[in-house]
């Protein structure tokens, strides 16, 4: 395989994942974007890719993010309004893109999940799960 930018490899899981949204394989109710694409204010639960790293030595090896927002819960816990992480949605959304992952068999990649963290954004109350994926490139 030739080798591959940080942008091709951004692609490459852009059009992974949102194949698999209009598959209804992974349900979510906002979209898929590049990192910097997502729009600023959005509340809904929204998808970002982006390369970190993309080496050009033999076989080559990247590092990607994907990022999952997700709107938290405004709940009353005795008696006081709060925002909460919904960890459900959170977990339903990233094991649906995780079996994806897993399941891919692709010529000449080889990718696996390096990380799985909870980040959160209490200025607009949301939490992202990343999962950070590991690449070898044939």
């Amino acid at each position: 395989m030739k080798k591959v930018s940080s942008i091709d490899i951004d692609d490459l899981l852009y059009e992974l994942l949102k194949a698999a949204v209009t598959a209804g394989e992974i349900e979510i109710s906002g979209g898929i974007y590049n990192e910097d694409d997502r729009p600023d204010g959005s509340s809904k639960e929204d998808i970002t890719v982006n390369t970190i790293a993309a080496d050009h030595d033999k076989p080559q090896t990247a590092t990607s993010n994907i990022n999952i927002y997700v709107p938290d819960l405004y709940l009353k816990i005795k008696g006081v309004a709060q925002y909460k992480k919904n960890k459900e949605r959170l977990r339903d959304i990233g094991d649906s893109i995780t079996y994806l992952l897993d399941a891919q068999n692709l010529d000449d990649l080889e990718m696996w999940i390096e990380a799985d963290t909870l980040l959160a954004f209490p200025d607009i109350h949301q939490h992202s799960r990343n999962i950070r994926i590991k690449w070898n490139i044939h």
